[in-house]
């Protein structure tokens, strides 16, 4: 059974208006901005700008407001993403066991930002987390290896060292912002041909 990634959204960029695409581009910049600052940027009224942002939010186009902190002033020395590959692929039944299994681990364990099923390199799920030092990351791949519903064939991270002294792009969401005013313009081209 194959599905499209579209069907998975509510929402898609292809229907969305150009009002929405720039105020959430916008957003991604700076999500500290008021609504009349959003209006003055995109050019339209502030009612329409609340209006707009009550409606993304109840469709789950933006989900959270947040602040993109320096992760190693904050204390960590670590970032690693670690990808995990299974022994054998989970029937519905074991992926809603699962699910629920790991929304209570997870609750313990707070320097994940993102744990996600997904495809590539031979590998069937990625976690991407923070940690204070080596021994917190050791620590983390023990935790990983106490998932009593999945039998793990492998585990391989790429970790990334925060106080390093070269930079080549920290994590932000600038770049992107710009990349989603181009969506449906790549998209309805894409169809046209």
């Amino acid at each position: 059974m194959h599905i499209r990634i579209d069907d998975c959204f509510p929402i898609d960029v292809r229907t969305m208006k150009e009002i929405e695409r720039r105020l959430i581009s916008e957003l991604m910049k700076n999500s500290r901005r008021s609504d009349r600052d959003l209006a003055k940027a995109i050019g339209v009224s502030q009612p329409t700008v609340s209006r707009t942002l009550k409606k993304l939010e109840k469709e789950g186009a933006i989900r959270e407001y947040t602040a993109i902190p320096d992760f190693a002033k904050l204390g960590y020395t670590l970032l690693a993403v670690t990808f995990v590959k299974l022994q054998k692929h989970l029937t519905q039944d074991e992926i809603e066991k699962a699910r629920e299994s790991t929304k209570h681990i997870i609750k313990g364990n707070l320097n994940f930002i993102m744990l996600e099923r997904g495809m590539g390199m031979q590998f069937d799920g990625v976690f991407i987390s923070f940690h204070e030092d080596y021994a917190s990351f050791t620590k983390h791949m023990e935790w990983l290896k106490q998932f009593d519903f999945v039998e793990v064939a492998s585990i391989q991270s790429f970790i990334v060292n925060l106080k390093d002294e070269i930079h080549y792009r920290s994590l932000t969401l600038s770049t992107l912002a710009k990349h989603v005013l181009t969506l449906q313009t790549q998209n309805t081209r894409a169809e046209e041909e």
